[in-house]
């Protein structure tokens, strides 16, 4: 008998192949498909509000035998919302991790921050276009990010897998899969305007938010409540990588209680 599938779409700059210790936890229950590194595709750039993006994962999860289990971190888990309120039929099940839904007012707010040139401050954009995209070796690369803010919680194995996975070979050198680019431009054109595809979610849906996530903290769950079953685990916005054993029972946790 085959495993259902679950279909997982990974945070805005890291492949799907750098969650390789969360997968481990939950390939005995599931068939695990992703699109590598969302963005990259030219077919698919990022615009704004994602459409394309949104569109990309919708034709993905339409190859499919069945309905599946979408589950997303980050970007991956707006993609996954936005694709099951507007394609219901092939999802059976939606679990996203750390990324909260904005409600009208801040949503708002973020579309303003647009429109007043202003959205790198507010979003991750202005980090991300500078960053270091390139390292002679891999264990360069490892060095450098053991060294970063960003990746100082993360448990061993998840930092080994993200400069294995996150880094391809070219012209002699290890660069970022996903370009700096690529990433600002996902960060930048962000849909301020979510809240509207709430109505029109009818899947069984869960939120797992880092406990001490800086995400869940500025932007509130209020707009969550009612729809969306909720639960904590150990670890910051990126707790899929800091905690990759316990953030795989937490999501099987959360889809035996959505049913």
């Amino acid at each position: 008998m085959k495993k259902p599938i679950l279909h997982f779409s990974h945070a805005n700059g890291f492949p799907a192949g750098c969650y390789r210790a969360l997968f481990d936890g939950l390939e005995p229950h599931f068939e695990i498909h992703f699109v590598e590194a969302l963005g990259m595709d030219p077919a698919h750039p990022p615009l704004e509000g994602w459409r394309p993006l949104v569109e990309q994962l919708i034709e993905r999860l339409a190859r499919y035998r069945a309905p599946v289990v979408a589950v997303g971190h980050s970007l991956g888990g707006y993609l996954s919302f936005i694709a099951a309120a507007r394609r219901p039929e092939l999802v059976r099940a939606l679990v996203l991790l750390d990324a909260p839904i904005l409600g009208p007012i801040k949503g708002r707010l973020l579309g303003a921050s647009k429109r007043f040139g202003i959205v790198d401050r507010v979003t991750p954009a202005g980090a991300t276009r500078e960053r270091r995209s390139a390292w002679s070796s891999l264990a360069e690369a490892e060095r450098h990010f053991r060294s970063r803010k960003l990746f100082r919680h993360f448990a061993p194995e998840c930092l080994r897998d993200y400069v294995r996975y996150g880094l391809r070979e070219r012209d002699g050198e290890l660069h970022l899969v996903i370009d700096p680019e690529i990433e600002y431009r996902i960060y930048r054109t962000i849909p301020h305007d979510m809240y509207k595809f709430m109505p029109r979610l009818s899947v069984p849906a869960g939120f797992i938010g880092g406990a001490e996530s800086d995400v869940v903290r500025r932007m509130g769950l209020a707009q969550m409540r009612g729809k969306f079953r909720l639960r904590k685990a150990p670890g910051g916005h990126l707790f899929p990588f800091e905690h990759p054993r316990e953030s795989a029972v937490a999501i099987l946790e959360m889809l035996r209680e959505l049913g």
